[in-house]
């Protein structure tokens, strides 16, 4: 169906009339500037007046290029038919830790040593793929915490900014879990309150931020969010040195304990994922979270058609004009008057002779 925008400019449409009705006309003066061939144009201008045809072809094509124009200032659009969006589905914040100590190698993939923030993009990046119908957003959190991305159903941008994400884009030497927690909230806050979901993945402890992770433990749970922590990082690795192997614990400084009271006290729960395996099986718990029914939504394609009337109107008033000019007459006055140019200066010729 075809709507218009701005309906009520239909009103300007007896503009033209009320002004050559009611506005004052200026008195005739003088012409300021001697034109030579002023006689011609006004003989010419009497002449084509004089075509009663001719004005009143004027007259309908001047109405309908301001029909035109009033059309296009009305906006008018096409609306296509409705498109369901999707009506379940949850607001599902993802927060992720890129302090300095996820470059730790101490993650097994394929028989070769990789990164904690590499294993982490190649999974939650496969989940934020397979949440079709959520609104998803994106949490980087080092030292500060920054909001990458905001609700969206763009999946694809999602996943396009967490593989972008870089150790070193935020001050790496500190962690701020609380900041990270409390970012969230005022993101997930305004949306439908059984559908609040945070998830957040770090591998230390708060020693950073404005925040305590308990005080927006209890911000979150105020709220009704829902937060699932998830603690990374191997429990021990074999490090060979001039002395001998020795085993190292790499993720002493994770902090489970704070984690797990966060999760628990807003309704969600813990994960402790030690290497790639336990960290895509937390991600396939999550995909099993119960759905939450929203109110439905449809969209509407729209589509807007004034330029058409504009170019209509534009393209009359362009063939108005060429019609308008008596070219036929211009062209015989310009002979005229070149003829007698040259007999004047063969005149001239001759006198001097």
């Amino acid at each position: 169906m075809i709507e218009f925008t701005w309906f009520w400019m239909c009103l300007l449409l007896p503009l033209p009339l009320l002004v050559y009705r009611f506005l004052a006309r200026a008195p005739r003066q003088d012409a300021a500037l001697y034109v030579p061939f002023f006689s011609v144009l006004s003989r010419l201008q009497s002449e084509t007046d004089n075509l009663s045809s001719s004005k009143k072809l004027n007259l309908i094509c001047c109405s309908l290029i301001w029909g035109l124009l009033i059309l296009a200032a009305m906006r008018p659009q096409f609306l296509g038919e409705p498109i369901q969006l999707p009506s379940t589905g949850r607001d599902l914040m993802l927060s992720v830790d890129i302090s300095g100590s996820m470059e730790a190698q101490d993650m097994v993939v394929g028989n070769r040593q990789a990164s904690r923030i590499d294993v982490v993009k190649a999974v939650v990046g496969d989940f934020v793929e397979r949440r079709e119908g959520d609104r998803l957003g994106l949490i980087l959190f080092a030292a500060h915490a920054y909001i990458q991305a905001p609700l969206t159903f763009d999946r694809e941008t999602v996943g396009t900014l967490l593989e972008e994400a870089e150790i070193g884009i935020i001050e790496e030497s500190a962690t701020a879990i609380g900041d990270a927690i409390g970012l969230a909230v005022i993101h997930l806050r305004t949306r439908p309150e059984n559908s609040r979901v945070l998830v957040l993945l770090t591998d230390g402890v708060n020693n950073a931020g404005a925040v305590s992770p308990e005080q927006a433990g209890q911000l979150a749970q105020q709220e009704n969010i829902k937060i699932y922590t998830i603690g990374i990082g191997a429990d021990q690795v074999v490090q060979r040195t001039f002395f001998g192997a020795r085993a190292i614990n790499p993720s002493a400084e994770l902090d489970e304990a704070v984690l797990t009271r966060i999760a628990e006290s807003t309704g969600g729960r813990y994960f402790r994922a030690r290497d790639v395996n336990d960290l895509v099986d937390i991600y396939e718990e999550l995909d099993r979270l119960e759905t939450i029914e929203q109110d439905d939504q449809t969209y509407r394609p729209t589509r807007v058609l004034f330029f058409w009337p504009l170019g209509a109107a534009l393209l009359i008033s362009f063939v108005l004009a060429m019609f308008s000019i008596p070219w036929q007459s211009l062209a015989g006055q310009a002979r005229v008057e070149q003829d007698a140019s040259d007999d004047d200066a063969l005149a001239g010729s001759g006198s001097r002779a």
